[in-house]
């Protein structure tokens, strides 16, 4: 039986490279994991921690549509409304195709 290289093709060009890079050992393992794990949590912890408040005005028309759109995605509005201006910030937010 023919073995298979690949288990699954890459989903996207960032996923290809890492695939590559694995197959090539260019990763090295570190010497002290329990200290990369407590970093590796810190920085998600920070990256996660909301620490600035807003007040936001907002026509009612809007107000009630984010509400809709935040139903539809099962998240809280405010949530929705941080994650658009995120993306936004990072120039991630896509308009609908």
């Amino acid at each position: 039986m023919k073995k298979n290289k690949k288990a699954f093709a890459p989903i996207d060009q960032e996923e290809e490279e890492l695939m590559a890079s694995i197959e090539h050992d260019d990763w090295q393992p570190v010497d002290d994991l329990e200290q990369e794990k407590t970093k590796a949590v810190a920085a998600a912890r920070n990256t996660l921690k909301k620490d600035r408040r807003i007040n936001l005005r907002l026509t009612e028309q809007d107000y009630y549509r984010i509400q809709i759109k935040a139903a539809e995605e099962g998240i809280p509005y405010q949530t929705l409304i941080s994650s658009i201006v995120h993306k936004y910030l990072n120039g991630t937010l896509r308009a609908k195709a």
